[in-house]
């Protein structure tokens, strides 16, 4: 810990080595400064600094609930890094994207998780659906399982889709206190069949002093000037007050889950 927040390191970006074309927020792998490779979130791509603000507080919460989540790091991003590409696209959105951007540790030599290849424990998977719940992710089905195998371990990737509803942002939204009904499309719920014993540990696990510590490091630039917000720091605590809601009535969004298994297993 550093200043009571989480220790989340910081990189430059010094190669730019592929693109990743999955997903709306058209990750690439690139090489940083300490010799790592990571799959870098554009700050300048389509779905804005939004997705960086989901990614980076469902990572960070899944990992402080125990779930196995690749390390997150900021990431420095020279803007004429863009000058070795001869892709017009990558050109474009490296420009855009100078400076501050997010990025996940890249697992060489993972795979895409195969529900039928694979099949997690019940605790596991039902510790998933539950936590999925919590941070409204809607993609985590079987068209877009955002989950790897890496040394046979399950990892949890892609929360860019989380929070969605900070996309239309305003202190009079009442999503925290609402079913998740989505969670019937998860690609883990036949598994999940301890989600009660989940909702119990995974409410133990997430403090919402720690909660607090995460959603403090949200960089100020990545937040826009939404209507009924005073400022950047009411934002957060808009934040901070959804998790805080959301944990308080977790039976809310837990049924929904009960429910939507039971209709479909």
């Amino acid at each position: 810990m550093t200043d009571g927040l989480p220790r989340i390191r910081t990189v430059t970006a010094s190669r730019y080595v592929t693109p990743l074309r999955e997903g709306g927020s058209l990750p690439a792998i690139v090489e940083a400064d300490d010799d790592g490779l990571y799959v870098l979130k554009f700050r300048g791509a389509g779905q804005g600094p939004k997705a960086l603000i989901a990614e980076l507080l469902a990572g960070e919460i899944g990992r402080l609930a125990g779930l196995p989540v690749p390390e997150i790091v900021f990431a420095m991003l020279p803007p004429d890094l863009a000058r070795t590409e001869p892709d017009a696209e990558i050109q474009s959105l490296i420009g855009a994207s100078g400076g501050l951007n997010l990025a996940l540790d890249y697992l060489p030599g993972s795979v895409t998780f195969d529900p039928l290849v694979f099949q997690p424990d019940a605790r596991l998977a039902s510790a998933i659906v539950w936590f999925d719940a919590f941070v409204c992710n809607v993609d985590r089905t079987a068209r877009n399982v955002n989950m790897l195998m890496w040394h046979r371990r399950l990892w949890l990737i892609d929360h860019g889709a989380a929070l969605y509803f900070h996309h239309a942002w305003n202190q009079r939204d009442a999503h925290a206190l609402t079913p998740f009904a989505r969670i019937v499309d998860h690609v883990l719920l036949k598994f999940a069949s301890l989600l009660e014993q989940a909702d119990a540990e995974m409410r133990e696990r997430i403090a919402i002093d720690k909660v607090a510590d995460i959603v403090e490091l949200i960089p100020d630039a990545w937040l826009a000037d939404d209507p009924g917000f005073d400022s950047r720091t009411h934002q957060k605590n808009a934040y901070l007050n959804y998790f805080e809601a959301r944990l308080a009535s977790s039976d809310i969004f837990l049924r929904e889950a009960i429910h939507a298994r039971a209709a479909h297993v």
